[in-house]
C-alpha cells in the first residue's frame, strides 16, 4: 500500500506545480513594474523545473503515462478500485 501514498503525494504536488506555473504567468500579465515582472520570470522558470522534475519522477517510477493514454487510463481504474475497496473497508 505504501506505493499509493507516494502517488497520491506525487500527484498533488504535480498539480500544485502545473497551478503554480498558470498562476505566474497571469501575474505577469498583470503586473507593470519591470523589477516585479523580472521577479515573477525567475520563479516561473523555477515553477516549469519543478513541475517536470515531479513528472519525470513520476514517469520513471510508474506512476503517471504522459505518453500512453490507454495505460494511464488502466492505472487510474486501477487506483480508483483501490480507493474503493479503501473505503469499503
Amino acid at each position: 500500500m505504501p506505493m499509493v501514498d507516494d502517488l497520491v503525494i506525487a500527484t498533488d504536488f504535480l498539480v500544485t506545480a502545473k497551478a503554480a506555473v498558470r498562476n505566474l504567468a497571469v501575474a505577469i500579465t498583470e503586473t507593470a513594474t519591470p523589477s516585479v515582472k523580472k521577479v515573477l520570470r525567475r520563479e516561473l522558470d523555477i515553477a516549469i523545473d519543478t513541475h517536470d522534475k515531479i513528472a519525470q519522477y513520476m514517469i520513471k517510477n510508474e506512476m503517471y503515462h504522459a505518453y500512453d493514454i490507454k495505460e494511464q487510463i488502466e492505472h487510474d481504474l486501477e487506483k480508483a478500485d483501490i480507493a474503493l475497496k479503501m473505503a469499503k473497508k
